[in-house]
C-alpha cells in the first residue's frame, strides 16, 4: 500500500479537533446578556475558553492538511490545466483563517475580560459571534468548488459532488448553520473515501537506477 495512505484522515483529526474544541471552550453568553455577565464568563473560564481556542486553532492546520490530499485527487481526475482543485484549496484556507480569527478572539476576551472595561467585553463578544462569514465564505467556496469538479471528473462517487453543491447553497443561506453541519459531515465521508482509496493503490513504481542512485 501507498505509504501515506494515511494523509487524507487529518480530515477526521480536523473534525475530532473540532468537537473537542466546543467541549472544552463551551458555550459563552451573546452579546444581548448584560455585560457582567459576559465578563464573569470569561474570567471564571478563562483557561478552558484559551484552551479551546488552541484546539479549534490546531484543527484548522489538520483542515488545510486535508485539503491538500484532496486537491491531489481533484487534480488528478481534472488533468493539466484544471483550476476548480486549486480553488477548493483556497476555500478551506479561507476557512482556517476564519477559524483563527474565531480563536484570536476568544483569547483576546479571556485574556482581557478582567483588564477592560465591561462594555468592551460585550463589543468583543458581538464581534465574536458575528465573525461567522469568514468561516461560511470557505465552506462555501470549497465545496462548491470540489463539488463541481467531482460532478464533472468523477474524483469521487459523484452523489459526493452533488451533496458538496447543495451543501454549499445551503450554508449561503439563513440556515447557514445545517450547511455547517453538512460540511463537516462531507469532509468525515471524503476523508475515509480518500484514505481507503489509497490504501488500496500500489506504491508509485520507481524510475530505473534510482536505488543505484542512492548509494
Amino acid at each position: 500500500m501507498r505509504r501515506d495512505w494515511w494523509a487524507p484522515l487529518t480530515g477526521v483529526a480536523f473534525l475530532v479537533l473540532l468537537i473537542l474544541s466546543f467541549i472544552v471552550g463551551g458555550e459563552p453568553p451573546d452579546a444581548n446578556s448584560p455585560p457582567q455577565e459576559i465578563v464573569d464568563h470569561y474570567v471564571d473560564n478563562k483557561d478552558s475558553v484559551q484552551i479551546g481556542a488552541v484546539i479549534s486553532g490546531v484543527a484548522a492546520a489538520f483542515l488545510v492538511f486535508f485539503a491538500g490530499s484532496l486537491r491531489r485527487a481533484l487534480r488528478d481526475a481534472e488533468g493539466p490545466g484544471g483550476v476548480l482543485s486549486a480553488v477548493a484549496f483556497a476555500g478551506a484556507v479561507i476557512m482556517a483563517t476564519g477559524a483563527a480569527i474565531d480563536g484570536m478572539i476568544s483569547i483576546a476576551l479571556a485574556e482581557g475580560a478582567d483588564d477592560i472595561e465591561p462594555a468592551g467585553v460585550q463589543t468583543l463578544q458581538a464581534l465574536w459571534d458575528n465573525d461567522w462569514l469568514p468561516i461560511a465564505l470557505g465552506i462555501t467556496v470549497l465545496l462548491f468548488a470540489s463539488g463541481l469538479s467531482i460532478a464533472r471528473h468523477g474524483a469521487l462517487p459523484r452523489w459526493l459532488g452533488w451533496v458538496a453543491l447543495l451543501i454549499a447553497v445551503v450554508t449561503a443561506t439563513p440556515i447557514g448553520f445545517v450547511g455547517f453541519m453538512g460540511a463537516a459531515l462531507w469532509v468525515l465521508v471524503v476523508s475515509i473515501l480518500l484514505a481507503l482509496r489509497l490504501r488500496g493503490e500500489a506504491p508509485a513504481s520507481r524510475p530505473p537506477g534510482a536505488a543505484a542512485a542512492q548509494t
